[in-house]
């Protein structure tokens, strides 16, 4: 019901920036968007939080991009980006978009993007 696709991923040297795109369409009704969020998973490493940003913009972020990542979102474009300042070696990973939804009949579900791949050269 709800298609997340991710962009604006690719290699870049350390301290150089990034901007990643990720396009939500939406196939079925749903009821709300309740947050966006952007993920990443370095390799042999779990997936872990990178930025999030609810319905009533409150935004978190993890510790080690405090200060370095901006996430923001365009309601009219369905589309939330993860800015990258400063960028280093250890943001190396591939980067996924995550919707938490509420569907009809008050289900929520967690929808993902396929990733896109973030490197950072030294």
């Amino acid at each position: 019901q709800v298609q997340l696709v991710e962009s604006g991923g690719g290699l870049v040297q350390a301290g150089g920036s990034l901007r990643l795109s990720c396009a939500r369409a939406v196939s079925r009704s749903i009821l709300s968007i309740n947050s966006m969020a952007w993920y990443r998973q370095a390799p042999g490493k779990q997936r872990e939080l990178v930025a999030y940003i609810n319905s009533l913009d409150n935004i978190v972020y993890a510790d080690s991009v405090k200060g370095r990542f901006t996430i923001s979102r365009d309601n009219a474009k369905n589309t939330v980006y993860l800015q990258m300042n400063s960028l280093k070696p250890e943001d190396t990973a591939v980067y996924y978009c995550n919707a938490d939804v509420t569907l009809p009949l008050k289900v929520r579900r967690d929808y993902w993007g396929q990733g896109t791949q973030v490197t950072v050269s030294s």
